[in-house]
């Protein structure tokens, strides 16, 4: 068992943040002695979901219902896996874009420090668009995509 503040400090969260979740209903099965919340690791796995969720942007509103959903048992199982896809696939698709903004980051630190060896933009231009070095060609598309 685990007090709020060693939970805070394991996930580094604020104290109010968890007595917050606590009102939500967000840890519906949390043991209290004498008032004082007690954090299982039943608490800890649900956290760890929590902060998924949220870190996959889901709003508390919508995590709430997911914990809803687990208080009602087997019957809820579709609708919490159609959750995790839907979030799954929105994780995956903001990864795609911030690739895209790394290659192009990647690319134009390449070509800023080329032209900056040759003092001009010359030799980069005469590549462009498809001449360029292997790897940075990998970069210039999907940055350009």
């Amino acid at each position: 068992m685990y007090t709020i503040g060693q939970i805070s400090e394991i996930f580094n969260l604020p104290v109010s943040t968890l007595r917050y979740y606590d009102r939500e209903g967000l840890f519906p099965h949390m043991e209290r002695k004498s008032g004082i919340r007690k954090f299982s690791e039943t608490e800890v796995e649900t956290l760890r979901v929590i902060e998924c969720l949220k870190a996959s942007g889901l709003g508390i509103k919508d995590i709430k219902q997911f914990m809803e959903w687990t208080t009602m048992g087997s019957a809820t199982y579709a609708q919490r896996r159609q959750l995790f896809e839907t979030r799954k696939a929105a994780v995956e698709e903001e990864i795609r874009q911030l690739q895209k903004t790394l290659d192009m980051l990647r690319y134009k630190c390449w070509y800023y420090e080329t032209a900056i060896k040759d003092g001009n933009e010359d030799r980069i231009n005469e590549m462009l668009p498809d001449r360029l070095p292997p790897e940075i060609q990998k970069w210039y598309k999907n940055g350009h995509a």
